[in-house]
């Protein structure tokens, strides 16, 4: 499993996730997104009904119920009741401790999504690459470029 850092520059979250969730189920896989706070949550339910005039991502969460039907489960825990392949973490969600936990990794890569803008928010991450190179995960860096596309630098 993979752990890929993803440092937003010139498009904010609500922009850049709904496309990386998207190309997720376009490749067939599962994802679970991973906030912070209850507001965010469901702010992201929101998002990922409404993100696009064309299109939608289908996605649950606990108040939907059984995790297996739904492609794109949204959470506030360290699970994975979807069985998901890619596991988003957004609003400084702890990776390090989900990714401790065996049942809650997902099966090909961890993303971790921080805003570049926000001192907190890079330092959060900052501190997570470290922990999670100490624990010997393979990480990748990836930044926006002025165009909002994403360039690997690490």
């Amino acid at each position: 499993m993979e752990v890929w850092f993803y440092h937003l520059l010139s498009r904010p979250l609500e922009s850049a996730l709904p496309a990386l969730v998207a190309r997720t189920l376009a490749n067939g896989w599962t994802a679970v997104i991973q906030a912070t706070s209850p507001e965010r949550l469901a702010a992201l339910d929101d998002l990922l009904w409404t993100y696009d005039d064309q299109s939608f991502v289908a996605h649950g969460s606990a108040r939907d119920g059984d995790a297996s039907l739904h492609p794109v489960w949204l959470t506030l825990e360290n699970d994975n009741p979807n069985a998901a392949s890619v596991r988003f973490f957004v609003e400084g969600a702890d990776a390090v401790a989900a990714l401790a936990d065996e049942a809650a990794r997902p099966k090909e890569r961890a993303i971790i999504m921080f805003d570049g803008r926000d001192e907190d928010a890079l330092n959060r991450a900052r501190m997570q690459f470290r922990q999670l190179r100490e624990q010997g995960f393979a990480l990748s860096y990836w930044r926006q470029n002025d165009e909002g596309r994403w360039e690997k630098s690490a």
